[in-house]
């Protein structure tokens, strides 16, 4: 499998919420290191998928390059498009559930940010290399309601748009409600100090997986200055 390229939000990297966050999870995606998890029941074999992930809250999910575009000419639209973004503040952000699975979650609605992920959509999907039919099958598209089936389609991804759901994952799905729930108070008071209020979305991180076994890397922060 050829490289998969994604654009997320990422805490800054001296900041409480990703220092705390990634501990965690058990890795900084940034500089790579294995860091240890709070001392809490099965919470390693319970956030082994945001854990090859990364901390981070998706803006365009992750694709491989079309044919004919180059990894530096994406990296060069990514700035650009950054660079055209003004910084604004983020809601309260609140450990909750989505699905099965725990993730921080904004307070209320924020128009700002999903018409910023919007046109980080827009922008970039030039170096989108469509996906394959095995791709769309492991989406399940025929169990999709018909906004995020037509997205899914037309921009690689269900949750684009006025379907977009901004969360930082912190776990893998849990069917069981009461581990849940308790998972859910461990994460809540671990994150306590996170600094979760008005939190800046001054920028966008490409994060990079080489390979389907390799875990996805932050590999560059590009700052919005509008």
């Amino acid at each position: 499998m050829a490289a998969r390229y994604a654009v997320y939000y990422a805490p800054e990297a001296e900041s409480a919420l990703w220092r705390l966050g990634s501990e965690w999870l058990g890795r900084d995606a940034e500089t790579g290191a294995t860091l240890r998890q709070p001392d809490i029941p099965e919470i390693v074999a319970l956030t082994t998928s945001p854990r090859r992930y990364g901390l981070h809250a998706t803006l365009k999910a992750p694709i491989r390059l079309a044919d004919g575009t180059t990894e530096a000419e994406f990296l060069d639209a990514v700035a650009t498009w950054a660079a055209s973004e003004t910084p604004f503040q983020l809601p309260r952000l609140d450990v909750g559930s989505l699905g099965d699975f725990l993730a921080l979650r904004l307070s209320k609605p924020c128009p700002e940010l999903i018409a910023m992920a919007g046109r980080c959509v827009r922008s970039l999907d030039r170096f989108r290399k469509p996906p394959s039919d095995a791709e769309l099958a492991r989406r399940r598209i025929e169990s999709l309601p018909a906004a995020e089936r037509a997205h899914l389609l037309a921009w690689g991804y269900p949750y684009v748009f006025e379907c977009y759901r901004f969360h930082i994952t912190l776990s893998d799905s849990i069917a069981d409600d009461t581990l849940r729930a308790r998972l859910h108070d461990a994460a809540a008071a671990w994150l306590e100090a996170a600094e979760l209020e008005n939190r800046p979305m001054a920028e966008a991180c490409v994060f990079a997986q080489a390979a389907a076994d390799q875990p996805f890397i932050l590999t560059h922060r590009f700052g919005f200055s509008a």
